[in-house]
């Protein structure tokens, strides 16, 4: 098979790379690599926090008092299928553009993957210890917070490490609506044809992906009890 090509033309990828990477408006200025960066950090970690703030309380007294858990987690599975990029095209034509025209759709595809991962986390504590901290006279509060919780850090760490993803990749849609962020690389480049600053952009998100992937993979494995942390 030949190499790829585009416009007729082979493409050179480590040409393009290194054309993007040393391009001086990549060092430099509010289209520079640790310019769009910081931006696509300050977005996801926004919408993050307003989904972790909706969902984790939520799903922890859920999972604690067993109520509707199982409609929860069908709910939530639902609206993680909603298209991001028909929420954000909603959010405009209702907010106009903005961060919250960013901000309602990642909200929406963070909250549900916390909301379960929280909900089933308490479900999973040990009954046996629930019972026991009941009856040396802990309050439900109290069971809640120092039983259920750390037996469910793990699970709930596991679902933020989901979301973080998913909301790494999915920001790149704020470029569609005018914002900043690595999407901009993907759509400025697409526009005018500029596929080294595309190809670019979309290594810059894959990378930053796999960066939040390893370091809750590693927090994760901090917060399992030191017993099998050993293993």
């Amino acid at each position: 098979m030949g190499r790829p090509r585009i416009g007729g033309g082979p493409v050179n990828w480590g040409g393009w790379l290194s054309t993007f990477f040393t391009d001086p408006d990549r060092l430099h200025g509010p289209d520079s690599i640790v310019h769009r960066v910081t931006e696509h950090l300050l977005l996801c970690g926004e919408a993050l926090g307003l989904a972790f703030l909706i969902a984790v309380p939520l799903g922890l007294l859920l999972g604690y008092t067993g109520r509707a858990a199982a409609l929860v987690t069908a709910l939530t599975g639902a609206a993680r299928a909603l298209p991001t990029l028909g929420l954000v095209t909603l959010s405009v034509l209702v907010a106009g553009v903005g961060d919250s025209a960013v901000l309602v759709p990642l909200v929406a595809l963070a909250a549900p993957v916390l909301l379960v991962a929280a909900c089933e986390g308490v479900r999973g504590t040990d009954p046996d210890l629930r019972d026991a901290a009941r009856g040396i006279g802990l309050t439900h509060p109290q069971v809640l917070w120092q039983v259920c919780v750390p037996w469910a850090l793990p699970a709930l760490l596991a679902g933020l490490r989901t979301a973080t993803v998913q909301v790494i990749a999915t920001a790149t849609v704020a470029a569609y609506v005018g914002l900043g962020g690595l999407g901009r690389y993907v759509v400025d480049g697409l526009a005018t044809q500029d596929f080294p600053q595309t190809l670019g952009g979309a290594l810059l998100v894959v990378l930053l992906a796999v960066a939040a992937q390893l370091f809750f993979a590693a927090l994760g494995r901090w917060a399992l009890p030191a017993g099998l942390r050993r293993r």
